[in-house]
């Protein structure tokens, strides 16, 4: 991914991640849209970061994805991005049963049909464009489970998996297909992440990746150092002691 000169979309950048990116990207260059569901939000960074424009969308909500992605297009032709960050992360026991269902519903609607719909909805106009790519965003959890977050875990391990096979069917055409593989960082996607000792500073993240994404352009998967431990645990044959030292480490 060349990282300047680009129109990126990256719904779900109002904080955290996200906003840390599309600031970042801003600076080397790049025309940045924002999109989130809380407009004050939105409002806030349209004031704070007058090189970012922002729209309201629902990436839960198939219309909204429709409706709002042609007014993307529409203001921003150029547009040869997108970025599909939004996502939540909900802890659950499905010892509980039928009472955890309404939130695996909800995890698996925000996290894989968003990024699914987004890139339907966006995929025929990227294909125009001399060159563009589609940045999905997985986890590291996608790769050895989290005990507290079991749907969670399996959205982003459905998103990696998609990844690599949009990445086949699009060989050959304009449209590259890059997967940002976070580890724990400090936001706050979950309640105390920011505060946890275990999480990686937000600030640290977004640079790793800028770097990486700088001085690796061809690179499919974007890994910053510390997600390593989980990203290679079958490949490096520990991944049943990786499996326990995560958990062991795991405040929920």
């Amino acid at each position: 991914m060349n990282i300047t000169g680009n129109t990126v979309f990256i719904p779900g950048a109002t904080s955290g991640i996200g906003l840390a990116l599309a600031e970042r990207l801003v600076a080397a260059g790049n025309t940045v849209i924002v999109g989130g569901r809380r407009q004050e939000r939105l409002d806030e960074i349209a004031r704070t970061h007058p090189g970012i424009d922002t729209v309201r969308i629902d990436t839960a909500d198939a219309a909204s994805i429709s409706e709002v992605t042609r007014e993307v297009i529409s203001r921003h032709p150029g547009l040869n991005t997108l970025i599909a960050m939004a996502g939540v992360m909900r802890v659950e026991d499905w010892r509980e049963g039928s009472a955890v269902l309404a939130t695996a519903e909800e995890t698996v609607t925000t996290n894989v049909l968003g990024p699914l719909r987004l890139i339907a909805a966006l995929l025929p106009h990227l294909q125009r464009q001399p060159e563009a790519t589609i940045m999905t965003v997985s986890s590291g959890l996608a790769f050895v489970p989290l005990r507290a977050t079991p749907t969670y875990n399996a959205t982003k391990a459905a998103i990696h998996m998609f990844s690599e096979s949009l990445r086949l069917q699009l060989e050959g055409t304009s449209v590259a297909v890059v997967e940002l593989e976070p580890p724990s960082v400090a936001t706050d996607l979950l309640p105390g992440q920011r505060e946890s000792s275990f999480a990686m500073p937000l600030e640290e993240f977004a640079d790793e990746v800028m770097a990486i994404l700088r001085e690796q352009p061809d690179a499919t998967e974007i890994q910053v150092e510390r997600v390593g431990f989980l990203r290679h645990a079958e490949a490096r044959g520990d991944y049943a002691e990786t499996v326990r030292a995560l958990n062991a480490a795991d405040p929920h």
